[in-house]
């Protein structure tokens, strides 16, 4: 123990003698989990509406107060020419266009039915495939609420069998908030990353400093070195998210619903895996900027089929096999579920012990790589 002590005492000190790794670990978290859980945001908002209204009528213009009335849409461009709409488009300057024939209140009091040209720009399909959507959604909504409030002067009346009631309710997140769903995640990615790049550098560092030798030549053992170098950035990685889980609460109101020893708990072992990581591809590689590369390799790789900004389901099937090797996977599965859900043991227990096997593999793969090299 006298051993791990010094070892531990000198990495700690070497760490916060490094006054470029401090901003690192201590600011960068901070500022990304600010920024990404804002920009992370997957909602299809204020969507720049060019309005076409050949009609001119007082139900084009409801119409039109509908779409104004809408949080998706926003009025940019109103005109009379199709030619002004399509060169508005082809500049980026609008998503949606909407064109409303001539004769629109006039075919839509006379028979309850017309037809309206809605033409999205689907460059970016997801966001094309949302504003065509919601587009839609607007337009129905217009023609019951104008059915509803004029039933009698239209000699319409509802279905004889009445209506259907619908009762909804959102678990989990209540109000829909996209941040609640997507702060979680950011803050496994964060801490991921951190612990990641830093313990990848580690031992490259000692390499380029020419330490490593004499470590080599020392009575101290490879499992004790490994772990002088792994215990300094788990405790900083678990105080990272500490401090993350604190900003989550105070900044976007996140709710805690699961037991947070349980949290902290799972978590440590989720690191083991990630500084587990970071040390065997520091024990592959010569210089700390190789040791970057690769990390930011993979990393992209597991960050893209961990579910964070694609659902698993919406993968091709053999990208869904490829998430059960992800161990990001599982630590985004557990934050969302204990803070969101409020599981408990019985819950996330699969995902304990696969990531348990991830640790004791991995870990046993860099201290085994250690000593080949030695």
């Amino acid at each position: 123990m006298r051993t791990i002590y010094f070892i531990l005492f000198k990495e700690f000190r070497q760490i916060f003698r490094n006054k470029a790794m401090l901003p690192i670990i201590f600011v960068m978290p901070v500022i990304q989990l600010i920024i990404l859980a804002y920009a992370a945001d997957f909602e299809v908002k204020n969507l720049k509406l060019f309005w076409i209204d050949k009609d001119q009528s007082q139900l084009s213009r409801q119409l039109l107060s509908k779409f104004e009335g809408s949080p998706y849409f926003r009025l940019t461009q109103a005109d009379m020419s199709r030619e002004a709409a399509e060169t508005a488009m082809e500049r980026d300057e609008v998503d949606v266009v909407l064109e409303v024939p001539a004769g629109f209140e006039r075919d839509f009091l006379a028979e309850k039915k017309t037809q309206i040209q809605l033409t999205a720009n689907a460059i970016d399909g997801v966001k094309g495939g949302f504003a065509s959507a919601y587009g839609q959604a607007v337009i129905r909504d217009f023609y019951g609420d104008f059915l509803e409030e004029n039933a009698a002067r239209l000699s319409w009346q509802p279905p004889s069998g009445g209506t259907i009631n619908i009762a909804s309710a959102n678990w989990y997140n209540p109000e829909m908030d996209y941040k609640t769903y997507m702060v979680p995640g950011v803050l496994a990615l964060l801490v991921t990353m951190i612990g990641a790049f830093l313990s990848s550098m580690n031992i490259v560092r000692e390499k380029e400093l020419g330490t490593i030798e004499q470590l080599n030549v020392t009575p101290l053992k490879k499992t004790h070195f490994i772990a002088g170098k792994l215990i300094p950035f788990w405790a900083i990685a678990i105080f990272e998210l500490a401090f993350g889980l604190v900003i989550a609460k105070i900044l976007y109101d996140i709710p805690m619903l699961g037991n947070l020893f349980l949290l902290f708990g799972l978590s440590a072992v989720y690191l083991l895996v990630v500084l587990g990581l970071g040390l065997f591809i520091s024990t592959v590689t010569e210089t700390q900027q190789q040791a970057m590369f690769i990390s930011w390799f993979i990393l992209v790789i597991f960050i893209f089929l961990s579910g964070l900004f694609t659902a698993i389901e919406n993968m091709p099937p053999w990208a869904q096999q490829l998430t059960y090797i992800n161990p990001i996977r599982y630590f985004i599965e557990i934050l969302r579920s204990l803070l969101l859900k409020g599981s408990g043991w019985a819950e996330l227990q699969q995902q304990f012990y696969i990531l348990l096997g991830y640790a004791v593999l991995i870990n046993g793969l860099a201290i085994w790589r250690y000593r080949k090299r030695s």
